[in-house]
């Protein structure tokens, strides 16, 4: 990529292109739009301006009147990756439902585009559909009696925990295409070996748990479960100050 700028700079205040001379070849989306197909089919570590340029079909040092940073294309991507949730004409007036079905949608993005966990930061929070996402859960949030403050929060934390879930989702089906064996059999040994540790009285507080109910294994329902949980405890939150209390 080319050099750093002398100063910070904004690529959405960037123009796309001067106001003068020959209309260019591309645009910046055709650019972004390259990449993406290219960290969707070989991961992010394959993108490259040489890539894209081969893409594109066009030289490799013409892009950077496009994009003039690495930084600047990921940014770019990743609120190319964001216009994809679908948001209704207007929140359904449940806060704790819309939340929960911004949080499957960010899910499933993550899951279309696997690189996102890798270069998603809150540096990018400005960007134009990061912005259109936060004023759609801000109104989402409205009948949600606490300070505004504390709805920042309830953002962060929920977005935090569904790239924390996708993340460690990632890394246990990455791990399990490089086994010799099934995911089902090897969570059949690890189980097996957790009840004999269990069984020799060791462990009576695992023990009595796991008499009383098993986990859920489902990954769908643990999601499900600790979206639920995160947003009970703002459920509780107090409209004066905005701290949280026992339900």
């Amino acid at each position: 990529m080319a050099g750093r700028a002398a100063e910070p700079e904004v690529i959405w205040a960037r123009p796309e292109r001067a106001g003068r001379g020959p209309k260019p070849a591309f645009s910046r989306q055709d650019v972004v739009d390259a990449a993406v197909r290219i960290a969707d089919a070989d991961g992010i570590d394959a993108v490259s301006m040489r890539r894209i340029a081969a893409d594109l079909g066009c030289g490799t040092m013409s892009l950077y009147n496009y994009v003039p940073r690495k930084e600047d294309l990921y940014e770019l991507m990743v609120d190319a990756a964001s216009a994809e949730y679908v948001f209704p004409k207007r929140p359904s007036g449940d806060w704790r439902a819309d939340m929960t079905e911004l949080a499957r949608q960010t899910r499933a993005i993550m899951y279309r585009h696997p690189w996102l966990t890798r270069v998603m930061t809150t540096a990018y929070g400005f960007s134009p559909n990061a912005l259109r996402y936060l004023e759609w859960c801000l109104g989402c949030l409205a009948p949600l009696d606490v300070p505004a403050g504390l709805k920042m929060q309830l953002i962060a934390m929920v977005n935090g925990t569904v790239m924390a879930t996708v993340r460690n989702e990632q890394a246990i089906a990455e791990r399990a295409r490089g086994l010799p064996w099934s995911e089902e059999e090897e969570q059949a040994v690890r189980g097996a070996y957790l009840m004999g540790q269990v069984a020799t009285g060791r462990y009576p507080h695992l023990a009595a748990l796991l008499a009383e109910s098993a986990a859920p294994v489902d990954a769908d329902e643990i999601f499900a479960m600790t979206i639920a949980r995160l947003l009970d405890s703002f459920a509780t939150a107090g409209p004066a100050d905005g701290t949280v209390t026992p339900a």
